[in-house]
């Protein structure tokens, strides 16, 4: 039995790399000719992220440490054919994240310590630019602006970081870059990247005292943040 599974596991995978050296090999057969022909076409994706912040101060002091955490991401894609390399992007997702912020001047490490869970509902716009296309593989950049909704900002709450609620702004602006590549397959394209995403507003909400130890030396905060996606057509 053993000899058996271990046989046609060879079998598959010798079969997997002839299919795949068809696809991308040298002389590959080409799929999905005029897939990117289409005026409009839909697709989805998943994937990861992981987001920090990036802190401005009124006075040098020691810093505001960011624990970053792997989040999940998922969401729709529409594509716009503008030009034979360029397509205009609308990709509205769903990302979930964790931050860890430790402020510094605390001995109670609980008080040092809050926890910034974030579910951001992103609407980028997005300009894709991509090369020539060589058999099923293509290349590209990607870039744009869009806004994010966080629906754990905590943004009307009363509370601030005195009862340990830690407040950010509702909606942030942010601008977005990005590398990847078309991959045609018999059935679907699949295109993997990845994006580097960076607020340009201030999204904290300082505490009500104006001398709080966990706010009032911020001058701002921005989020900067990292995708992996998968995106399939």
């Amino acid at each position: 039995m053993k000899k058996l599974v271990f046989l046609f596991l060879i079998l598959i995978t010798a079969k997997s790399q002839a299919q795949f050296g068809s696809m991308f090999g040298k002389d590959p057969i080409i799929n999905l000719e005029n897939f990117d022909k289409q005026r409009v076409h839909w697709g989805y994706f998943l994937g990861f992220n992981s987001y920090a912040f990036k802190f401005d101060y009124k006075q040098a002091g020691e810093d505001i440490q960011t624990e970053r955490s792997i989040g999940f991401n998922v969401g729709l894609v529409g594509n716009l054919r503008l030009h034979d390399h360029i397509d205009l992007r609308f990709e509205p997702g769903l990302y979930f994240n964790q931050r860890n912020l430790t402020f510094p001047g605390f001995t109670d490490p609980s008080e040092a310590l809050r926890e910034v869970k974030s579910t951001y509902i992103h609407f980028p716009l997005l300009v894709k630019f991509s090369s020539v296309r060589t058999g099923n593989i293509r290349p590209y950049v990607i870039g744009g602006v869009g806004t994010a909704l966080n629906l754990s900002s905590n943004s009307e709450a009363e509370d601030d970081n005195s009862s340990n609620r830690f407040r950010m702004n509702k909606w942030t602006k942010f601008y977005e870059i990005g590398l990847g590549i078309d991959l045609y397959f018999e059935y679907f394209k699949f295109s993997p990247s990845i994006r580097g995403v960076f607020s340009f507003e201030d999204e904290l909400i300082r505490d009500n005292d104006p001398n709080s130890p966990w706010t009032s030396n911020v001058n701002s905060m921005q989020t900067r943040g990292v995708f992996i996606n998968f995106t399939f057509h």
